[in-house]
């Protein structure tokens, strides 16, 4: 049985897609460098026809204002690229079929489901040690948290969206249980 390592909680959530933008970037001043000059046009609705559902509005600010983000060097922020929405969806519903296979194997108590069940779990993020990023797809999207499947079998969750947990890795609030040492640097 693989373990449930435990719940990580930031004190305060930010549900603001700005305010959690704004705070991630006050994170680290690498950030101003790597910001796109003007918001990508992506089309989102292509994305949400393909996932069936909406994604976390963080999630849209940070890929739109954003390229890609790898954090030490080993967790790459998957995102869309502008003209191949589709080839990412199909991507992160390839991914699905190993989060399904991690889910079943895993028999913890209670069970985690792979999206697209309800609350199921859907990989927005990876690291080159075989780690999965996911969204636990409780309610709307503006209310998923993060959940982390590290290849060794451990599992924990995070009680913020995504931005806030990127941020949590740049500021070393958070504890980075059954990870290998992901270090604040930040390139794009």
């Amino acid at each position: 049985m693989d373990d449930l390592i435990g719940t990580q909680s930031p004190a305060r959530r930010l549900t603001d897609p700005d305010e959690a933008l704004a705070a991630f970037e006050g994170s680290s001043p690498e950030f101003a460098a790597l910001r796109r000059p003007e918001p990508a046009a992506l089309d989102w609705a292509t994305v949400a026809e393909g996932l069936e559902t909406e994604l976390p509005p963080d999630f849209v600010l940070l890929t739109e204002r954003y390229s890609r983000l790898i954090l030490g060097r080993t967790l790459l922020v998957s995102t869309p690229l502008a003209g191949h929405e589709r080839a990412w969806v199909e991507g992160v519903l390839e991914d699905q079929q190993i989060v399904e296979e991690w889910c079943e194997e895993a028999r913890l108590d209670p069970p985690l489901r792979a999206f697209p069940a309800p609350g199921g779990l859907l990989r927005w993020g990876t690291t080159d040690w075989g780690d999965f990023l996911l969204w636990s797809t409780h309610g709307s999207p503006a209310d998923w948290t993060v959940t982390v499947a590290t290849r060794g079998g451990g599992w924990w969750h995070y009680e913020g969206g995504v931005v806030q947990f990127l941020m949590g890795l740049v500021d070393g609030s958070i504890e980075q249980w059954g990870l290998h040492r992901i270090s604040p640097e930040i390139t794009g």
